[in-house]
């Protein structure tokens, strides 16, 4: 009896240490799309980010462009995922901010924090970030204009592996 009892808290902490990783909860993503012209411009958009599974719904403001993805609860996607409906579509992300919750104690500058297949690294931090819930802008290529990511490749040039460009490497920045 004694050791069934033993084996059961082996195999229920197995199970909870299993469950513990890296964790993040995106809920929400601003998408501004660049190279629209009209309605017909934003209904491909929509179109596209309402094919996933993991959205919940989709606002949209024509007069900036952007896009506002809400997440289900408990699932969201990579932004390289959000970035690729939109080229899908025919345009282009000028820029993308995430709601998102990390699971960490708190992110400081150069903090690196592993997600299933994507890394985040939080660069420009000037003060650390408690409980990591908020808003946070990608700064990647291909996540900013090419005009912008020209400016940020001087600026970060302290952050060597920020030119990579790893499409599962993600460079935020706390708003």
């Amino acid at each position: 009896m004694k050791t069934l009892h033993i084996k059961f808290i082996a195999l229920t902490l197995i199970f909870l240490l299993a469950g513990v990783k890296s964790y993040s909860q995106i809920t929400k993503a601003e998408i501004m799309a660049t190279g629209l012209t009209c309605s017909m411009c934003s209904n491909a958009i929509n179109k596209q980010l309402k094919s996933f599974t993991e959205v919940d719904s989709i606002s949209t403001d024509l007069n900036t462009n952007t896009f506002t993805v809400y997440f289900k609860k408990d699932s969201s996607l990579e932004p390289k995922v959000l970035k690729k409906a939109v080229e899908k579509a025919g345009f282009f992300v000028g820029s993308m901010v995430l709601t998102a919750k990390f699971h960490v104690d708190k992110i400081e500058d150069n903090t690196t924090l592993k997600v299933d297949d994507a890394t985040y690294t939080f660069i420009d931090i000037k003060k650390p970030v408690a409980h990591a819930e908020g808003k946070y802008r990608v700064l990647d290529k291909g996540f900013v204009t090419q005009k912008e990511y020209k400016k940020l490749l001087k600026s970060y040039s302290k952050y060597p592996d920020y030119a990579t460009e790893n499409e599962n490497d993600y460079y935020l920045k706390a708003l």
